[in-house]
This record gives C-alpha cells, structure tokens and sequence, in this order.
C-alpha cells in the first residue's frame, strides 16, 4: 500500500517537474517584444540591417514612438532611416527631451549597422481624411505630415549634431508642431 501512493506521489512531482521544464523553455524560446517590433517594422531593401538596427531601438521604449526602421542599400551606399510618431508620446517629452531622443536614436542607429554611412530621421503625424477618400494606389490622398526632419552622415560629432539641433540648422522643424507637441519646461 505504501509503495503504491509512493509511486503516485513521485509520479505526479515528477509530471509538475517535466511540465514546468517545458513552459520554461517555451518562453525561453519564444521572441522578445524587441525583437517582434524589429522584425514587423523593418522596411527597405536591406531587411537585415534594418531588424538588426531595431533590436537596439527597440530593446527600451522611447517617449517618441519609433515606428519604422529602414535600410536601403545602393551599390556599396548603405542609408539608414527611422521614423517617429509625432503625437501620442510614452509620458511627457519636452524640446529639450526630444532632441536628446533624436540623437541617442541615431547613436544607437550607427552603433548596430557599422557600415550606415547615413541616418535620415523623421517625425511624422497624421492628417485627418475624410471617408472615401483613396488612401492607396497611384491616386491616394496623404494620410501623415513630415513635421520634423535631420540627416546625420556618419562621423558628425555629437557636439556638431548638438549645434545644428539647438540653431535649427539643416533641421527642418514645423513650426506649429514644435509651439504646440511638446510639454514646456
């Protein structure tokens, strides 16, 4: 009798173990969220510098929201891009915020694809269309507005890119948007 629910016992500890053992490496294998978003926003027509760029972005949540991750390769001309979400920011974000955002995004950008020569960044927000309006094909109305746009070549110091943000210079900002998106300091 005693062996019998022994044997029981063991069996049932032994089932919990082996079932524990698999959940633990189902989640092990399965994906992390970075790795999802870097995955479903890369575009262009280098996908795997364009994932391998949003592995590092995406591994932290970013108060602007990155939305895509672009690689285009010409001949030996490798370009990176990144766009942001203009509205709708993870918590406060303030200019002075934002700007810091901009440059560690593009640190970031030229660290995970050595060979970019270029980081193009832009926020974007969305226009209101009204219904049946076409929104895709040759005839599409515009569904988002550039409101911010910088260009970094490979090797600008960050005391370059620093200057050219704060003075405005070879940035394109809108200005209603800056007046109006971000929280005052």
């Amino acid at each position: 009798m005693w062996r019998a629910a022994n044997r029981l016992w063991y069996e049932r500890i032994l089932r919990r173990a082996i079932s524990l053992s698999l959940a633990a490496l189902l989640i092990a294998a399965s994906p992390s969220v970075a790795d999802l978003d870097a995955h479903s926003r890369a575009g262009g027509n280098r996908l795997d510098i364009a994932t391998s760029v949003g592995k590092q972005i995406f591994s932290r949540t970013w108060p602007a929201q990155v939305l895509q991750v672009l690689a285009n390769q010409d001949g030996t001309h490798i370009v990176l891009g990144l766009r942001v979400n203009g509205v709708k920011f993870h918590g406060t974000l303030t200019h002075d915020a934002f700007e810091r955002e901009v440059m560690d995004l593009i640190a970031r950008a030229f660290a995970a694809a050595p060979m970019a020569e270029e980081v193009d960044l832009w926020a974007t927000v969305p226009i209101s269309v009204g219904k049946g309006i076409v929104v895709s094909g040759d005839l599409a109305k515009p569904t988002t507005r550039t409101v911010f746009t910088i260009s970094v070549r490979r090797g600008e110091s960050t005391d370059s890119l620093a200057a050219r943000l704060r003075s405005g210079a070879n940035v394109f900002m809108d200005e209603e948007w800056a007046r109006t998106a971000f929280t005052k300091s």
